[in-house]
């Protein structure tokens, strides 16, 4: 079957974003894009050609884990069901925090960041920056709706987020707690939600 214009754009992209993660959590942003390249099993001008440059590689990789984790607030019912709505950011969240591959990432971006310091900012401004954006944009909206009466929805964001994530990122990238379950990681963004909502009602 012929496959559809796009289509193997599209693959390519993948293959490249899923081998760049990969080997940046492994060797860290100072990894090469040769490597990177024989992992997707593409040429590391088709990369350049992709990205033009590995900061924008980087940008590439955590938007596309950060859309995942904000999905919750981007879905048609999360406006009408705000606590709902957090409770299930705050469980990508966490679950993102908590999974091997984003926490050897992080690791490895802030063990590089004094000699990359481009591209632990690329990390960054596309990954933590991003994500409280669109939820301090989130939280904006539900107050214009009367739902909510967050007065700096930009603080209010990293209240919610550091609520959510308390120490459990520190300590999972020290290695010194074990790892959270589903069940656990769903108790926290629920409670964190409600607990939220309470402080924050309209």
């Amino acid at each position: 079957m012929p496959r559809a214009p796009g289509q193997i754009d599209l693959a390519k992209t993948q293959a490249i974003l899923d081998a760049a993660a990969q080997v940046f959590g492994e060797r860290g942003l100072a990894a090469s894009m040769e490597e990177i390249a024989r992992r997707a099993r593409v040429s590391k001008q088709t990369i350049y050609n992709h990205y033009g440059s590995k900061p924008e590689l980087i940008r590439a990789i955590v938007d596309r884990r950060v859309k995942e984790i904000t999905a919750p607030l981007m879905l048609p019912q999360a406006a009408e069901h705000p606590e709902e709505a957090l409770a299930a950011f705050g469980r990508s969240m966490l679950t993102a925090v908590m999974i091997p591959r984003g926490t050897t990432m992080l690791r490895m971006t802030v063990e590089s960041a004094a000699d990359q310091p481009d591209l632990a900012r690329a990390f960054f401004e596309a990954g933590p920056a991003t994500s409280r954006r669109r939820l301090a944009d989130f939280l904006r909206m539900e107050t214009q709706n009367g739902r909510l009466g967050v007065e700096d929805p930009e603080l209010a964001a990293e209240f919610f987020a550091s609520m959510v994530i308390g120490a459990h990122q520190i300590a999972q990238l020290l290695g010194v707690v074990r790892a959270l379950d589903a069940a656990e990681i769903d108790r926290i963004a629920r409670e964190a939600a409600h607990r939220f909502m309470k402080a924050y009602s309209a």
